[in-house]
Order: structure tokens, then C-alpha cells, then sequence
């Protein structure tokens, strides 16, 4: 039982750890940057082939994410809430008047 416990502990310092590391990198690899977005390797390579977001490539053949880029890539698009929506037609009716 006690080497059961310890090998979830030592498995949860490994997640932790990783979990740290890619949380402090400014730059991903394709990997990192599919998990990080929650998409497949092969639809992120689309999405760069279709030229839909900023990637680097400094050696011509691998390709890096910016981290704050894949954010405003997330980011764009918002779609508003109801009471947004309410909010913003009661002004526009107020405002013309």
C-alpha cells in the first residue's frame, strides 16, 4: 500500500514539475502548442499551412509557438453573452431617442 502511495506521489511531482516548465516557457514546439490549444498535431500543422496564426521556423525545418500569440489566437472571435448583448441594444434604443 505505502509503495502504491509513494508512486502517485513521485507521478504527481513529474506532472507538477512539467506542468511548471512548459507554464514558464515563452516559446512552444508543435507538440507543446497542440496540447497547450487542446488540438491534434495534424490540425495545428493545418492551421500553419493555411497560415491562420504566427509560427517561427529558425532552423527551416522545426516550428515554434509563441505562447502569447496562441493566447490572442484564442482570444479573437469572442462571442458576447446574452446580458452583453441586452445590455448593448438597450443602449443603442436609449442613445436614440
Amino acid at each position: 500500500m505505502q509503495q502504491e502511495i509513494d508512486e502517485i506521489l513521485n507521478r504527481l511531482k513529474q506532472i507538477e514539475s512539467l506542468l511548471e516548465k512548459t507554464s514558464q516557457k515563452e516559446f512552444l514546439n508543435a507538440n507543446e502548442a497542440s496540447e497547450y490549444l487542446n488540438i491534434s498535431t495534424n490540425y495545428l500543422y493545418k492551421l500553419t499551412s493555411e497560415k491562420k496564426f504566427p509560427f517561427y521556423k529558425p532552423s527551416g525545418k522545426l516550428i515554434y509557438f509563441k505562447k502569447s500569440e496562441l493566447n490572442e489566437w484564442i482570444c479573437r472571435n469572442r462571442i458576447k453573452s446574452k446580458k452583453e448583448i441586452d445590455s448593448e441594444a438597450i443602449s443603442r434604443v436609449i442613445n436614440k431617442r
